[in-house]
C-alpha cells in the first residue's frame, strides 16, 4: 500500500504539472457553460440533463488525451522498462497512473456542480436524477480512464493511443446499433455491451444494480488487461 501511495503522489505530480490537464479543463468547461447558458435561457427549465449528455460526449473525446501520455511516453522515452524492473509489480504502477488519472477528471467533472448551485438558487431543481448524473459520470469516466489506459499501453506513440481510444469509445457508445445484424445471443450481448444504454437510464434517474456492475466490471477488466499486457514484456 505505502508503494501505491509513492506512485499515486509522483503520478499525481506529474498530471497537475502537465499543461494538457489545464487545457482540457478549460475547454471542456468553456463548452459546457456556453451549452448551459444557451439551454438555461432557452428551456427554462431546472434540469441537467442535457449537460450530462454534453459531458458525456466531450469525456469521450477529451478523456484520450488525458490518458494517451501515461505508458505510451514512458515507452517512447524508455523510462517504462526502467520502472517495471524496479520491486513493485505491475499492478500498482496501472493502478497509481488510473487513480492520478481519474483524480483529474473528476475535479473536473466536480467544477460543473456550480451549474447545479445556480440552479438550486434560481429554481427548484429534482435532485434526484442530478445525484444520479453525477454517479453515472463518476462511472462514465472510471470506465473511460481505465480503457484509455489499456491503449496507451499498447502503443508508444501518443497520438495512435488517442486515436485507439477514440474507436474504442465510439464501438462501446453504438455498440448496439449491430445488434439487429447478429444472431442470438450475440445480439444480446451487444445490447449489453452498449455505453450509452447503461448511461441514459441514469441520467434519468433511474439507478440499477446492472448498469453500475457495468461499468464496475469493464473498469476492472481493462485495467487487468493492462496489468496483464505488462507482466507479458
Amino acid at each position: 500500500m505505502r508503494t501505491l501511495r509513492i506512485l499515486f503522489a509522483k503520478e499525481l505530480n506529474a498530471t497537475l504539472t502537465s499543461p494538457i490537464g489545464y487545457t482540457v479543463a478549460a475547454v471542456f468547461l468553456l463548452v459546457l457553460g456556453y451549452t448551459f447558458s444557451l439551454t438555461l435561457f432557452v428551456t427554462k427549465v431546472a434540469n441537467l440533463q442535457y449537460i450530462f449528455h454534453q459531458m458525456y460526449v466531450l469525456s469521450i473525446l477529451l478523456v484520450p488525451v488525458l490518458t494517451m501520455r501515461t505508458f505510451a511516453e514512458e515507452r517512447r522515452s524508455e523510462t517504462l522498462e526502467l520502472l517495471l524492473t524496479a520491486p513493485v509489480h505491475e499492478l500498482s504502477v496501472v493502478l497509481a497512473k488510473y487513480a492520478a488519472t481519474l483524480a483529474l477528471v473528476l475535479g473536473i467533472f466536480a467544477l460543473t456542480l456550480i451549474y447545479a448551485v445556480i440552479l438550486d438558487r434560481y429554481g427548484e431543481p429534482d435532485w434526484g436524477p442530478i445525484y444520479a448524473g453525477y454517479l453515472a459520470l463518476a462511472l462514465h469516466a472510471s470506465l473511460l480512464v481505465a480503457v484509455g489506459l489499456l491503449m496507451s499501453s499498447i502503443t508508444e506513440s501518443q497520438v495512435v493511443a488517442a486515436a485507439l481510444s477514440i474507436g474504442a469509445f465510439l464501438m462501446l457508445w453504438f455498440a448496439d446499433s449491430v445488434s439487429y445484424l447478429l444472431p442470438p445471443p450475440f445480439d444480446s450481448f451487444a445490447i449489453n455491451l452498449s455505453l450509452i444504454g447503461h448511461f441514459k437510464p441514469m441520467v434519468s434517474g433511474s439507478v440499477f444494480l446492472s448498469d453500475i456492475g457495468y461499468f464496475v466490471t469493464a473498469s476492472m477488466l481493462a485495467l487487468f488487461l493492462t496489468a496483464w499486457g505488462l507482466a507479458q514484456r
